[in-house]
């Protein structure tokens, strides 16, 4: 959960809960104003870092134990406006919020800034790559769905169902879906499992698909002890080389390939799984239900800006004289 709707959809209780069952600390003797601690008569007081911290922390209620790291100030993409990065920590919950500040430090911006002639997702997709990766769907399609999943994770396990129960069903020419590695730390088998399957992959991309399925409805039986024996289970019958394949898994030829996809969803700020994005738009766990809504509202709005486009560019004046051409 975000700290910043944490503490706004619930007040603060959460974090005042968990801060009341901490002992109280001792009070520490009242410091000595530095005159640094507070900007002095006209200063840039939306560029002092100290006014910043204050402004945010009294507008979403952040207590002194919400730790607040406040970036440098940089130029952004809108002239007269400088931009810096917003984190905030408490125990396991984080934010990370870009701020927009004046150059005469008068106004801040919370917010991205869109470009209204590109996507709104531009950024994220500028970081996902899906070429070489392996997917299912039709071709071309006009909705990419990226999925960014954990192998022993139960909730990727039945996200995974979903999709591959109702998506090329429902949309046989508008969807495709990806799939990207995230074997997380605290899973033990999860990372080989990744690795194996992008080895399968390599030898025959479509049986990847099999080893997907197999591996989330086996989920249950494997653990870290017996994977390669129920690896083995799987390629019998296969149209897959068993040797090259333990050679690989035993090698782990593939990892470079898991890291990439790791360091890709590191980049966009993936900390959980599954994490899916339709065409760039960042969602958690989500029912298919909710799902095709989303699906469904992206297509209609690919269509109403196919449509704009078309209008925006053609204008036709009344002629005066029938039958004339303006």
């Amino acid at each position: 959960m975000r700290l910043r709707t944490l503490v706004l959809a619930t007040g603060l209780a959460a974090v005042l809960s968990a801060l009341a069952q901490q002992p109280p600390a001792k009070k520490a003797a009242p410091a000595k104003k530095s005159a640094a601690a507070a900007p002095a008569a006209g200063d840039q007081s939306g560029l002092n870092k100290t006014h910043l911290e204050a402004y945010l922390r009294h507008l979403y209620l952040w207590p002194p134990q919400v730790k607040v790291e406040i970036g440098d100030f940089k130029p952004s993409p809108v002239p007269g406006l400088l931009e810096t990065t917003i984190q905030a920590t408490y125990g396991q919950l984080a934010d990370t919020m870009l701020y927009y500040v004046s150059k005469d430090g008068k106004y801040i911006v919370n917010g991205r800034m869109h470009d209204a002639a590109d996507s709104p997702f531009r950024d994220e997709l500028s970081k996902i790559t899906t070429s070489l990766q392996p997917s299912f769907g039709a071709s071309g399609a006009p909705v990419a769905l990226v999925v960014y999943s954990d192998f022993q994770c139960p909730y990727c396990r039945g996200e995974a169902k979903e999709l591959r129960d109702n998506v090329t069903k429902t949309y046989p020419t508008q969807v495709r879906v990806y799939f990207k590695d995230m074997p997380l730390s605290i899973h033990d088998w999860a990372r080989p499992a990744a690795i194996a399957g992008r080895c399968i992959f390599r030898q025959n991309p479509q049986l990847f698909w099999d080893y997907h399925d197999w591996a989330f409805e086996k989920q249950s039986e494997i653990n870290a002890a017996n994977f390669r024996e129920k690896l083995a289970e799987f390629a019998k019958g296969k149209e897959l080389d068993a040797l090259q394949l333990n050679q690989c898994v035993e090698k782990k030829d593939t990892e470079a390939e898991v890291d990439k996809s790791v360091a890709e969803a590191q980049s966009l700020r993936v900390n959980s799984t599954p994490t899916l994005f339709v065409n760039g738009r960042r969602l958690g766990n989500t029912p298919w239900a909710n799902l095709k809504q989303i699906i469904d509202a992206e297509i209609d709005y690919q269509k109403t800006a196919a449509n704009a486009d078309k209008e925006c560019c053609s204008v036709t004046l009344p002629s005066l004289v029938p039958g004339a051409t303006p």
